[in-house]
């Protein structure tokens, strides 16, 4: 990218992104647009922004807009990532759900799954409580993973990981039983594990049927919505969820407005949220 991006380049990119995908960049983010989209528009011999807006604009612009959305997406992800959710999920909500559910099948939505991280993280504290509590979690378990992202589909999809991924908050003990090493020096998501999580490409701007929800993990991607979008996202999810089922939000995101829906629970520490 050879020049500097506009006020009118950044006002048009701005409203390009949240049409397209529901995000909302802030202002004063242009290094940001700059750092990511440097490659894209080398690539395609661009010399700047309105160069790539223009070409958006053209019939046919479909795969690079695509290609503008992947760029932009967040994509840094953990293992267990917070910690606090995967300790409510085993400590409280695996027994409620499994004495709940019986011998119905156990559905869980990861939405905004990345490299799919997050739902691997989930199936592994599902196998380490049938491992710790034999017996108990009687139904089969079904995780549901989507994102907007078909590049980092593929990656979830695949399982394998170079070993900087996998230090990234996964500790020696899991690497050993949920992963094999792979010639490369890589390791791949062990196969009964991956049997467990379902990919999806789903941009959760768009009317989806997904099927109810006993559980919904939705963190740390509502922030880069409207207010309006968020709404209209916790909304329908509310609706995906079984009657009492609950929701999980990033450690930085809240519910706003939507206590007819939800019911806040403490677990001590951290919050989670309740299907009215």
């Amino acid at each position: 990218m050879k020049a500097d991006i506009t006020p009118q380049e950044y006002d048009s990119f701005k409203k390009f992104l949240q049409d397209a995908s529901g995000i909302l960049l802030g202002d004063n983010k242009q290094y940001l647009v700059k750092s990511r989209l440097r490659r894209l528009l080398e690539d395609n011999r661009l010399e700047s922004l309105g160069d790539l807006l223009e070409r958006l604009r053209r019939p046919g612009a479909a795969q690079l807009k695509e290609t503008v959305i992947d760029a932009m997406t967040t994509n840094e992800t953990l293992w267990f990532r917070d910690t606090h959710p995967f300790r409510i999920l085993s400590e409280k909500l695996l027994p409620e759900l499994a004495a709940r559910v019986s011998t119905q099948t156990l559905r869980i939505w990861s939405a905004a799954c990345s490299t799919g991280q997050e739902p691997y993280s989930i199936a592994m504290a599902i196998e380490e409580y049938r491992r710790f509590q034999p017996g108990r979690l009687k139904a089969d378990v079904r995780i549901v993973a989507t994102d907007i992202s078909r590049s980092v589909l593929d990656t979830a999809r695949r399982g394998e990981y170079e070993m900087l991924a996998i230090g990234r908050g996964l500790s020696a003990e899991r690497q050993r039983h949920f992963f094999t090493p792979l010639p490369s020096g890589g390791w791949k998501v062990k196969p009964h594990l991956q049997q467990m999580v379902e990919f999806r490409e789903l941009n959760l701007l768009d009317r989806y049927s997904l099927g109810r929800f006993d559980l919904i993990f939705c963190r740390n991607v509502l922030i880069y919505f409207s207010a309006d979008h968020k709404r209209d996202i916790l909304t329908r999810m509310h609706g995906a969820l079984n009657p009492g089922g609950y929701l999980i939000l990033g450690a930085s995101e809240s519910l706003s407005g939507l206590s007819d829906l939800y019911e806040m629970v403490q677990c001590h520490p951290g919050i989670i949220y309740r299907r009215r």
